[in-house]
């Protein structure tokens, strides 16, 4: 029998597609983890929160998805720097970051996840919009709009973020408060508001990823614990702290996740993906792009 490939092809191109979806979902990580020293394990559940806020407002005011989304960045990004502000005082503050830092963001998720489910139930909620359905075709290729915009937005999201850490002072002064603060207090910046507004950052992106999240599939409160082993999964893969390394790790990870449920079935997905990354670590410890 002849090897199928056009199926791989479509296969890769899905892979593409689910991949750029992984950075909208990752880069939040990438600045709270890799910039600010920030486990934080919950960023998952602000996904998933922007998802149902996405649900509420698409299925009762009629508002499109992606609108939403975009309209949920300030508000995400206050609520950030509020989450940063508590943290700080609590833990950081006091040099217990490590293991009860944790656990705060433990709770965070926890109590979001439950949160949901006394209001909403464990039931799906999927959003509604034109072009969840349609897709492009070219000759044997399919791009469903679904995947196809929320890869094109997280692409421009993940380059606008770039262009701001490399071109503006207050983006340089996010790069540089995990390495030295010292320095960063003589150059006139406070490095506790610093993180603050880059935490606050983050999770704006999660309010995005998750608007996106619920235009590609439908979801249920439990649905972020399937991301969070993803999404450390492309950080470490990348490169610590570097974006253009999660670009790298989403589409790879994507790309191998996608072949593997299309020739072998979704539920080899998941491992496979984590075997490519613990081959990937052997022979490249600090990620693709990583010193």
């Amino acid at each position: 029998m002849d090897f199928p490939i056009e199926l791989l092809i479509n296969a890769i191109i899905a892979g593409v597609l689910l991949g750029g979806f992984y950075i909208a979902v990752t880069v939040g990580v990438s600045i709270s983890f890799g910039m600010l020293d920030i486990v934080n394990i919950a960023h998952p559940a602000f996904i998933i929160l922007g998802s149902y806020i996405a649900y509420i407002m698409n299925s009762r005011l009629g508002v499109d998805p992606v609108l939403v989304g975009l309209l949920m960045l300030p508000v995400f990004y206050a609520l950030g720097a509020a989450v940063y502000q508590v943290y700080y005082v609590s833990f950081e503050k006091r040099g217990q970051e490590a293991l009860r830092g944790l656990a705060f963001f433990f709770g965070i998720l926890f109590i979001t996840e439950v949160g949901l489910i006394l209001v909403f139930g464990v039931d799906y909620r999927y959003a509604e919009a034109p072009y969840i359905g349609p897709a492009i075709r070219f000759a044997f290729v399919d791009l469903p709009y679904r995947m196809l915009i929320p890869c094109v937005l997280s692409l421009l999201l993940l380059a606008s973020l770039q262009v701001f850490l490399s071109r503006t002072y207050v983006g340089r002064a996010i790069k540089a408060v995990a390495q030295d603060q010292q320095a960063l207090t003589l150059m006139a910046a406070n490095p506790i508001a610093i993180k603050r507004i880059a935490f606050g950052i983050s999770i704006a992106t999660a309010a995005l990823a998750g608007a996106f999240l619920v235009i590609i599939q439908p979801v249920e409160p439990s649905v972020g614990r399937e991301y969070i082993g993803r999404v450390f999964a492309i950080y470490v893969l990348g490169g610590l702290g570097s974006l253009p390394g999660t670009v790298i790790g989403a589409m790879l990870l994507g790309v191998v996740e996608s072949i593997t449920a299309t020739f072998y079935g979704p539920s080899w997905a998941p491992a496979v993906s984590f075997g490519f990354l613990l081959l990937t670590l052997a022979f490249r410890p600090a990620g693709i792009l990583g010193r």
